[in-house]
């Protein structure tokens, strides 16, 4: 088998080249697009692209600049920050505090596919928002060098006042290359919902139908954030809107995303005559229309006769109302003269189909996200502008499941609300979600908590350990038999768990573009690039970082492995690999362990090792590659 030099890798282009050359191969020759034999394979499709050519779409000044900002590779890499976390060693989910447009680029070969929900809470754009201020010649460095990692400190965000001629402009940009990034995280299923003002809420729906298709719009939900009247400006601002687009609609369709039902909802359901199916509703028998087998006379008991009302005609055929009626599923009114109702059990219904209104009642308020903060922070570290935990249980309710793993996201973490519902509604209805959530070490006024992440980190500690204590009550408050015991000391299976991982250098280095004659300086160049890595590497953080390059994802279990005496080696296992990863990065690999890997033992098919390649000696690699797949660094 040959040994493969690993490196690191970016494959949003290609993807894409690939995705292209698999519906029109014949557009490609020699691995380069045939740009004649693509249009006349797109023939009529094609867009005029004459001077005069005009058609609908959304421009802005530097648009074109944030479409290369996301295919422009990271140079950075995402490192453990062991400590920061709460049950690190077997949780499967993720904090990662760093620039969401690098993060992003990062997660793309190992999370392309797999996420179910995104949701986000960018910057509003009201003139007084900050907005990330994005580098286009070196997105890391400029990130290092404003959050203290590199050289002089600077500002990771900038100000965005109406009076600036780019004011959209410079939103539009920076929202473009992580929406293009995020769509391809999501399941063929998945969907991505984005809270929004009037600000930029027409701007925001112009660039989802660019990059998610129109097609796969589904509403704008309406969030009544507010349930107080306040008598200031013209009109008072109330709501807030929640975009949803899918990644393709016909497979979201296929999955439930019904909620279920509420104190509200089950409060229409009563049982005046003590039915023994318990409470239940009258409703009522007609349906829009004419048809002709639906256009019969109905008698009551009490014998008075009823037809379908003026424009409408009963809700079945007389043959389907006769069995209801004989099964005593038709009400006619408490004294028996009105006309049909079909009586529906509360037991029956197992959820409601979503609307777009979403009044404070069901979801929340903004009152009451921040009362959750000063819950576990108190007033004087309370973060400004936190979502209500039930408005994001609400859009979890739509678009995942209890009954899978399912992945959630959010780039735009702020005080980690997102993860605080995940946690919550897993205990309600013994879900298995999980979330990934990024946020910019974004600097507070707060010496205790000095950026918005650290917040974010101390939230979901502190949940956790709320939930915990929730636990330990219950355990000595109620007599438990042995299998109650079990299910309390770890219910549900519960992942009340996270690690934590920065965004910082590569632990690889990155090669220097030289264009002048000086052979001396370019020998040293080569020279310099010897060794593959920076002076000073971690063993931990190339793990990581090869973790992602491998295609294994952050929460892959490391399980180190004792039969290999004489090196350190890892196995990194996956459900989401069908093979593992055998890494050791010792600096010499000593003949026992050769022999080891060559024996079988502990490998199955496409299992791979990695390993320095300065560590292995020419003879070894002989050795290696006829009995394993191996990658050197």
């Amino acid at each position: 088998m040959p040994i493969t030099k690993l490196r690191p890798s970016f494959t949003l282009t290609e993807d894409r080249l690939n995705e292209l050359k698999a519906v029109v191969p014949e557009a490609f020759a020699d691995g380069k697009i045939n740009w004649e034999a693509l249009r006349e394979a797109l023939g009529e499709h094609l867009e005029d692209a004459g001077p005069d050519a005009e058609h609908f779409g959304l421009f802005w000044p530097g648009k074109r600049e944030a479409r290369r900002l996301a295919a422009k590779p990271s140079k950075g890499a995402l490192i453990p920050a062991p400590g920061e976390g709460v049950d690190e060693a077997t949780t499967r989910n993720l904090f990662i505090e760093g620039d969401n447009l690098e993060v992003l680029k990062l997660l793309q070969k190992s999370y392309a596919g797999r996420v179910k929900m995104i949701y986000i809470d960018p910057p509003y754009n009201t003139g007084k928002d900050f907005i990330y201020s994005d580098n286009f010649t070196d997105p890391l460095d400029d990130y290092l060098r404003k959050t203290g990692q590199k050289g002089e400190e600077g500002e990771l965000l900038t100000s965005n006042p109406k009076a600036g001629g780019r004011f959209h402009s410079n939103w539009l940009s920076m929202m473009y290359p992580r929406l293009l990034l995020a769509r391809r995280l999501l399941r063929e299923d998945g969907v991505i919902f984005i809270s929004i003002d009037d600000h930029e809420v027409q701007n925001l729906r112009n660039v989802l139908d660019e990059i998610f298709g129109t097609e796969n719009f589904v509403a704008t939900c309406v969030w009544q954030k507010r349930y107080s009247r306040e008598n200031r400006g013209i009109i008072g601002d109330v709501h807030e809107y929640i975009i949803l687009y899918t990644k393709n609609q016909d497979e979201f369709s296929k999955v439930s995303n019904l909620l279920p039902p509420n104190e509200v909802s089950k409060a229409v359901y009563r049982n005046p005559n003590d039915d023994p199916k318990g409470p239940w509703r009258a409703i009522p028998m007609t349906a829009q229309g004419t048809r002709k087998n639906q256009m019969y006379a109905i008698s009551t008991p009490t014998e008075v006769i009823h037809h379908p009302p003026k424009g409408r005609c009963w809700s079945m055929i007389e043959s389907e109302f006769l069995k209801l009626k004989a099964a005593g599923r038709i009400y006619f009114g408490a004294d028996g003269n009105g006309q049909p109702n079909v009586i529906r059990y509360l037991s029956e219904v197992e959820g409601f189909v979503p609307w777009t209104w979403w009044p404070h009642d069901e979801v929340g308020h903004t009152d009451e996200a921040k009362k959750e903060i000063h819950e576990f922070f108190g007033k004087e570290n309370a973060f400004d502008t936190p979502k209500p935990t039930r408005l994001i249980k609400r859009v979890l309710q739509i678009s995942t499941e209890k009954y899978v793993e399912e992945l959630v996201l959010d780039f735009f973490a702020g005080s980690a609300t997102t993860a605080h519902a995940v946690l919550n509604l897993n205990r309600e209805d013994g879900g298995n979600r999980r979330f990934i959530l990024v946020q910019l070490p974004e600097p507070t006024d707060n010496p205790k908590f000095p950026t918005i992440a650290e917040i974010g980190k101390e939230r979901i500690r502190r949940v956790i350990k709320h939930m915990r204590a929730d636990n330990s009550r219950a355990q000595t408050a109620i007599p438990l038999d042995g299998n109650r015991q079990s299910e309390i000391e770890n219910p549900k299976s519960e992942d009340l768990g996270f690690k934590v991982f920065k965004l910082g250098r590569s632990s690889y280095k990155g090669w220097q573009d030289y264009e002048g004659d000086d052979v001396s300086q370019l020998e040293t160049l080569f020279d310099a690039h010897e060794s593959p890595l920076v002076k000073g590497w971690k063993p931990e953080h190339l793990l990581a970082e090869t973790m992602l390059i491998e295609g294994f994802p952050l929460d892959s279990a490391v399980t180190p492995q004792t039969q290999f005496a004489r090196n350190r080696v890892v196995c990194v296992a996956s459900d989401a690999c069908a093979h593992r990863l055998f890494a050791c990065f010792n600096d010499a690999i000593d003949d026992d362990t050769v022999a080891e890997l060559r024996s079988g033992k502990h490998l199955r098919e496409d299992d791979v090792f990695i390993c320095l390649d300065s560590a292995l000696s020419n003879e070894a690699k002989l050795r290696l590659s006829d009995a394993v797949k191996v990658h050197v660094i």
